[in-house]
């Protein structure tokens, strides 16, 4: 029997599994709640009940990192700074997220102050030695560290991403004499400047690193009783790749983002299928809904990333590469309530998994996005997740009432109450990496998925004139698809300050051959030796003055290096289609950057048989409410049995197992030859 290649992913609420192998290589899924606090267990039970033989290749995304962080639920962690820089977390930087909030306030560091102990030492910004490593105090750091509790180490020391040596040493000193700390030291993590930026994200790595090792080794653990070899098992990374179990438990901050990242890769893949670069990504799950902006074909990736950012508080930074995504608390589980002054709120708390909506049944009390569906009709009760999990509307309405009671309003009415602010708030979220950015919704294609994401998604395309929704096949499975689709990928950075006119093109080119050279190992410690691997350069650089830079693609050429004429020349261009203006002032060098792909086989996609007639295949009809188009009796379809070409006129829904298309009464919908769902909306303006 053929391998099966499989893809899990850990979201708030479920966990997901999507696989392919066989001798037809047809994908099959599963789903099954996610248990917080053992997640392991609920990945074995998705792959156990699909009864998988012979694994190998897995993938998989995992919440367990960036819940540790914002749990604060992560080891206690002391911070190894060169003399005179331990205030660095406190003083953070000057750039307010909304400068004029009177409610602004810095963020408490992750490390007190009493456990930022500092190390005799001192390099410069071109990394020569001024003070050479003093061993003996940080011999003396690690005792206080002990003595006070901590349980992992961050050592960031000044321009450790010119010359990292001391950094290098002082964590072979702390490895050596206290080998059950987890230790990070900057450099492993990025050779980028900026020193808060690295402190803070040398900080947050030391402190999910046991939580992360605790995680994965619980889950390998168990995949070593299901069979699966060590080698067949890769972890989804913040930056749109996959990477090994084992360098993931060495560097798990770039885990920070890996579940919601695969649905981003798998919606660039769909619109690439479909003829569609430009598409704007829709992923409601049961406790956040997300999106992100691709363009050109592009997965964005942002080196800015933080987390708990709010207009109140500047959050925390990590100075990896991350897909560009931006969340809130608006899913399915998000719980609706009256604010202090009467007025309703939809989020951020959500019933999550356990209990979940009050529809579910396990002894949830509070009304959801997802009860007040069920009341609208969009949810058929009988047939959540296939008919394996009955919902109850006898509770959904009972939730409810603590809205609509209050209010002085029917149930009816709070449901749709709740469903506008539910939709009100994505609008918003949509706009942020849309309008927000110069971008016009109008332009672009919208992908929808997660358990939520094709119930929504057609009333936010009307309101942003959205032109297009695609609903790929299996919405509710599509981030673990995009996880299965995904390449092995490594992202390096190397900071050096160069004026173009000074810059010598063959040392520019022995600084991105050194960042080659490190890509190869860290494939071959994947087994990857070998393997075909894709190099793409790039330069981060500004005008001199400046402090932000324009990220500039570099081609490596077929006959040496690029001129540097070539590299001078897209960037003024890339500046000015970005900010709308060019100087004739000296450009910088900033940073190199190397972003490398490993290719792997994915499952191929196919496409389904021809059945036009859609009336054959009707499943029903029931009462939907469609807001301000008003109660309409609505055609309801199986998925399953709607082939290519078929044209359905709305109202209508969809429905598939762990997802329902709702098609407004001014839509029509068309499935493609590759089973999308692609609802047409009326642009205008």
């Amino acid at each position: 029997m053929a391998g099966v290649r499989a893809a899990v992913d850990i979201g708030g609420t479920f966990t997901d599994l999507v696989y392919a192998g066989g001798e037809d290589e047809r994908l099959g899924l599963g789903k099954t709640s996610t248990t917080p606090g053992r997640f392991e267990e609920g990945v074995m039970t998705t792959i156990q009940g699909a009864d998988i033989r012979k694994v190998e290749f897995l993938a998989h995304g995992t919440t367990v990192i960036i819940n540790a962080l914002t749990e604060r639920s992560g080891a206690k962690t002391a911070l190894f700074a060169t003399r005179g820089t331990r205030d660095v977390l406190e003083i953070q930087r000057a750039n307010r997220p909304d400068l004029y909030n009177l409610k602004y306030s810095k963020p408490e560091p992750f490390v007190p102050r009493r456990l930022r102990l500092e190390i005799v030492e001192r390099v410069d910004y071109r990394g020569e030695v001024m003070t050479p490593l003093d061993e003996e105090s940080v011999r003396a750091a690690i005792a206080q560290a002990r003595r006070l509790g901590a349980e992992a180490v961050a050592i960031c020391f000044l321009h450790s991403y010119a010359n990292p040596e001391h950094e290098r040493r002082t964590a072979e000193i702390v490895r050596s004499e206290w080998p059950e700390a987890a230790v990070t030291a900057s450099h492993e993590l990025t050779s980028e400047w900026r020193e808060f930026q690295r402190s803070s994200t040398a900080v947050l790595d030391a402190y999910v690193k046991p939580v992360a090792r605790r995680y994965l080794g619980a889950l390998a653990r168990r995949l070593d009783e299901a069979g699966v070899a060590d080698s067949a098992r890769y972890a989804m990374r913040s930056n749109g790749g996959m990477t090994s179990f084992e360098l993931a438990r060495e560097a798990p901050i770039n885990l920070v983002e890996s579940g919601p990242v695969g649905g981003v890769v798998g919606a660039a893949i769909t619109g690439e299928l479909l003829g569609e670069p430009n598409v704007v990504t829709l992923d409601i799950g049961g406790t956040t809904a997300k999106a992100s902006l691709v363009e050109r074909g592009q997965v964005p990736l942002t080196g800015d990333y933080h987390i708990e950012r709010t207009p109140i508080s500047a959050g925390y930074p990590i100075r990896v590469p991350v897909v560009d995504i931006v969340e809130i608390g608006a899913g399915g589980g998000s719980i609706a309530h009256l604010d202090p002054v009467g007025a309703l709120r939809v989020g951020p708390k959500s019933a999550g998994a356990d209990p979940g909506p009050a529809c579910y049944g396990k002894g949830g009390r509070e009304p959801t996005v997802t009860d007040a569906n069920l009341i609208a009709g969009r949810i058929n009760p009988e047939y959540f997740l296939g008919g394996r999990m009955s919902l109850d509307v006898g509770l959904a309405r009972e939730a409810l009432t603590k809205i609509a009671d209050p209010l002085g309003v029917d149930v009816e009415q709070a449901a749709l109450g709740v469903i506008r602010l539910a939709n009100a708030n994505m609008i918003h979220l949509l706009k942020l990496v849309s309008v927000r950015r110069g971008r016009d919704p109008r332009e672009f294609a919208m992908v929808a998925f997660g358990g939520g994401g094709s119930m929504h998604a057609s009333v936010l395309a009307r309101e942003l004139h959205i032109p297009r929704v695609i609903v790929p096949p299996a919405p509710g499975h599509f981030s673990a698809w995009g996880m299965l689709m995904s390449d092995l990928r490594h992202d390096l950075v190397q900071t050096r300050l160069l004026r173009s006119g000074q810059a010598d093109p063959e040392e520019m080119g022995a600084t991105w051959r050194e960042l080659e050279k490190r890509i190869h190992e860290l494939f071959a410690a994947e087994a990857m030796d070998g393997a075909t691997v894709r190099l793409l350069r790039s330069a981060d650089m500004r005008y001199a003055g400046q402090e932000h830079t324009v990220n500039v693609p570099v081609p490596a050429g077929d006959r040496g290096e690029t001129p540097i004429a070539e590299i001078e020349r897209r960037f003024h261009e890339l500046h000015e289609q970005l900010y709308t203006f060019r100087q004739d002032s000296p450009v910088e060098f900033v940073n190199f950057r190397l972003t490398a792909f490993g290719t792997v086989s994915k499952p191929e996609l196919r496409k389904i048989s021809e059945n036009g007639d859609s009336d054959a295949v009707l499943k029903g009809r029931r009462e939907v409410d469609f807001d301000e188009l008003g109660c309409r009796g609505t055609s309801i379809y199986e998925r399953d049995l709607l082939g290519a070409g078929a044209v359905l006129e709305g109202p209508a829904i969809v429905e598939e197992p762990a997802a329902s298309t709702v098609v407004f009464p001014d839509q029509r919908l068309r499935v493609d030859e590759y089973g999308c769902l692609i609802i047409e909306t009326e642009v205008r303006g």
